[in-house]
Formats: structure tokens, C-alpha cells, sequence
């Protein structure tokens, strides 16, 4: 008996799972599907800009956890007791020119630029031979008015013994008419001779005392040019450092030409500005403590020098902008010169630094001053 051949059921994919279908059947049975787009592949670069943006960000973070790590520390360093305050500033020393006084010509230099020197060390000679041979002429005049003088003594001398005789002669004459024994014209040639002879000797002695003013003129003079020479060999007025050098040998200058700028080492100080609540704390002479960037750990002692008496903006280069609105009082810490003389080498100007006033006495200095 035929069988009927099996009707295969289109509807259910399980159960012709395992045959194939014919090419036009499959793609009429397969089911349509919505239209995708194909993902393009991403190319490298395009990761590496992605990638970027995280990194930045992430530096970022970090550079802004580190920056308030060390403001937090700065400030918790920073922290003084009350009855202290301090204020930025810049290591100064007084400056002194050293200057011509007279117009001249430099003849030798004996001193440079870092130099340590001390008072009365001579640093330059400027060209004197002209105030030299003005000097001879006056040490010559000098002598002249010595000769003249002598002569003038010699004179004197000579003239008192001409009216000691003169007097004699007249005294014998005066007994001698008085007792009839002398005219009275002798008499009267005696008188005569007699003021003569000390009118000549009060001329001599005249002559004497002018003689004495010209031995004065001339050894004044002769001083002056012995003191305009000794001012053109320019010495350092004060312990100091040799900071500029502006003339050089040979350089002919004006009267009040500049040749070195020194610094006095015995001055040294640090200008702070502290607002009004501040500064009407701190009296002269208060104690207060240097400390410079350049070496943050050593503590210089210092005392205060001036208080500004009316109050001024800050400088620009000491506070922020918000403090520079405020109206600020300029003090100046000095430090001790005693303690400068042994270390006179190590004075620099200009290093910046901070000044701590102690305006409380009863506080004590922190630890790290």
C-alpha cells in the first residue's frame, strides 16, 4: 500500500531543523529584518583624543590636591602667636657714592667691584700734579714771608735799641737845662729824636705783625693744597662692600663725578608695611626676627628702627592687590651691627625675605625663630 509522502510544515522551523532548505524557499522563509547601519571600524587616533580629555583631567586633580596640600602646609607653618606680625620685604644696606671733588683725572684704582673694604682704605687717586706745583709755590711763599718776618724782628730790634738811646740822651738833656747847663734847643732836638725813634720802632713792629699774616696766608694756603690733594685719593668713609664700579683709570671727570658705589654693612635692614591695626602695636625699638628665602632656617635678630608716621599705599612688589588698597604704615627692621662686624662678608641687598615684629613682650619667639 502506497503511503502518502509526508507534507512537510513550513510554519515550524524545529521541526525541519535538520534539513536544508531548498536556495528559494530559505530566502522566502527567513524572516525580514530591519535595515542596520554597519558599524564603522574606530580608528586609533580617534581612541587616543578620547583617551586625553581623562588624563588631562586627572593631572589636573592631582596638581590641585598637591597645590592645596602645600598652601595647608605653608599656612599651618605660617601660624604665629598673637602679639607677633610679620610682613614681606627685601634685605637693604645704605648705599654711599664715592665722588670727585674736584674735576680731575684718574690716576690709579685700587679697589674693585666685590670688595670688601675698610674705613679710610683708599680706593682711587685722581691726577694732582697740578694742585703739587701750587702747593710749592705757596710752601715757598711760605718761607718768603718767614725772611720777612726776620727782617722785620731784626728791625724792631735795632729801632729799641735806637729809642732806648734816643730816652737816654733826652733824660740828660732835661737835668741838663734844668740846671742851666743845656739850651732848651738841645732839649727840643732831643725830644725830637726821641719820637723818631719810637715811631720808627712802632712801624717795625707794624712791619712785624704783617709779615705774621703773610707766614698765615701762605701756610693756609699751602694747607688748602695739601688738603684738596689729600681729597683727590678717595678713601671708603665706612666698613663696606665695593657694589659698582662706574670710571676707569685715565677717565677725566667733573667736580662730584661718580666712581664707586659701596654699601655700608654697618646698615642693613628690611622695610615691611603693616596695616593701621598692626603698625599701632609696634614701637621703636621692638624686637623682631629676619628670615631670607635663600636660607629659611637661619633667624636673624633684629630691632625696630622706624615707624612711618603717616601711612601710604603698599608697594607693589609686598602685598597682594587686595591688600594694596589699604592704606599701609612702612616700618623698618635693622638689624644689630655688632653682630654684622664678623659677618660683614655675607651682607647681600636686594634677597627677599620675611620680618616678624614682636610687639608683646610678654610673648615668646616660636620655635622656628
Amino acid at each position: 500500500m502506497d503511503e502518502e509522502p509526508k507534507q512537510t510544515n513550513l510554519a515550524s522551523p524545529s521541526a525541519n531543523a535538520g534539513a536544508p532548505l531548498p536556495g528559494p524557499v530559505a530566502r522566502e522563509l527567513v524572516p525580514a529584518r530591519p535595515h542596520l547601519p554597519v558599524a564603522k571600524p574606530v580608528s586609533q587616533p580617534i581612541r587616543r583624543r578620547q583617551r586625553w580629555p581623562r588624563a588631562a583631567l586627572a593631572l589636573a586633580l592631582l596638581a590641585g590636591l598637591a597645590g592645596g596640600g602645600v598652601y595647608w602646609w605653608r599656612q599651618s607653618q605660617s601660624v604665629l602667636p598673637p602679639g607677633i606680625v610679620w610682613g614681606n620685604g627685601r634685605i637693604e644696606a645704605d648705599e654711599i657714592d664715592i665722588d670727585t671733588k674736584f674735576a680731575g683725572r684718574i690716576a690709579e684704582m685700587l679697589a674693585d667691584e666685590g670688595d670688601m673694604v675698610k674705613a679710610q682704605q683708599a680706593l682711587a687717586r685722581i691726577d694732582t700734579r697740578d694742585m703739587e706745583a701750587s702747593l710749592k709755590k705757596s710752601e715757598a711763599q711760605v718761607q718768603q714771608a718767614q725772611h720777612a718776618h726776620d727782617e722785620a724782628r731784626a728791625n724792631v730790634e735795632q729801632l729799641t735799641t735806637q729809642l732806648t738811646l734816643a730816652q737816654q740822651e733826652y733824660d740828660r738833656s732835661s737835668n741838663l737845662a734844668t740846671r742851666g747847663y743845656a739850651t732848651l734847643e738841645l732839649l727840643d732836638q732831643r725830644r725830637q729824636a726821641l719820637n723818631g725813634a719810637t715811631a720808627a720802632l712802632n712801624a717795625a713792629k707794624f712791619r712785624v705783625d704783617e709779615a705774621d699774616r703773610a707766614i698765615d696766608m701762605a701756610t693756609q694756603d699751602a694747607e688748602l693744597y695739601r688738603v684738596n690733594i689729600a681729597d683727590n685719593t678717595l678713601v671708603a668713609p665706612r666698613d663696606g662692600r665695593i657694589q659698582y664700579r662706574i670710571a676707569n683709570i685715565g677717565e677725566v671727570l667733573p667736580a662730584g663725578g661718580r666712581v664707586f658705589t659701596m654699601l655700608d654693612i654697618s646698615y642693613v635692614y628690611m622695610d615691611i608695611y603693616l596695616p593701621t591695626v598692626e603698625a599701632g602695636k609696634v614701637k621703636i625699638g621692638s624686637n623682631a626676627r629676619i628670615t631670607l628665602d635663600a636660607v629659611p632656617n637661619v633667624s636673624i635678630p633684629a630691632k625696630v628702627a622706624f615707624v612711618a608716621t603717616q601711612a601710604q599705599f603698599t608697594p607693589k612688589t609686598v602685598e597682594t592687590k587686595d591688600e594694596r588698597d589699604k592704606l599701609m604704615f612702612r616700618i623698618r627692621v635693622r638689624i644689630d651691627p655688632e653682630r654684622l662686624k664678623a659677618r660683614g662678608e655675607y651682607v647681600r641687598s636686594g634677597l627677599p625675605g620675611v620680618a616678624y615684629v614682636k610687639y608683646d613682650p610678654a610673648v615668646a619667639w616660636p620655635d622656628k625663630l
